[in-house]
């Protein structure tokens, strides 16, 4: 049996192409679990890319549509909107996707997603010069109520007291 060799030069473009094409790692994926008939959920995530880039769409064969989505406050409302332009993700910085944040929505639901069952995401990351890289993940589903196990509650006002 011969035994394969490789020259430095050669073994050195090899490693450069593998890495051309793990320039974006996830992890933490998770998404919110439904009740029969709910059609819209959350997913949840921390995405690092190597390179400047921007988060431009993401796919699931368990909902016929997802939008990126960010929560904020304007003049003391919270309100959530669509960035259909996408999410940047600055070179070798974590953005975290979480609830009260950024966030997918996963929008026309083909059915309930159950707690321990899990889902499949597609992302799509466009870099430089518009060349696009998918990354396949897959995020647990936590129970309703559930948040990321790191996450602390979100504080929130209703509006109205609380008197003993």
């Amino acid at each position: 049996m011969k035994s394969l060799r490789l020259s430095p030069v050669v073994a050195a473009a090899l490693f450069c192409c593998a890495m051309a094409h793990a320039q974006v790692t996830v992890r933490d994926a998770w998404v919110r679990g439904t009740v029969p008939a709910q059609k819209v959920t959350g997913a949840f995530l921390t995405v690092t890319s190597a390179t400047a880039a921007k988060l431009v769409a993401v796919r699931t064969p368990v909902a016929g549509r997802v939008e990126i989505h960010e929560m904020a406050h304007e003049d003391g409302v919270m309100k959530m909107r669509a960035l259909p332009a996408g999410l940047p993700l600055p070179a070798g910085q974590a953005v975290e996707l979480k609830p009260g944040g950024y966030h997918l929505m996963l929008l026309e639901l083909k059915q309930p997603v159950k707690a321990g069952e899990p889902v499949p995401l597609t992302l799509v990351v466009e870099g430089e010069g518009g060349r696009r890289e998918e990354v396949a993940v897959k995020a647990d589903v936590k129970a309703l109520g559930a948040q990321a196990p790191s996450a602390a509650p979100m504080p929130h006002d209703h509006g109205h007291s609380h008197k003993p």
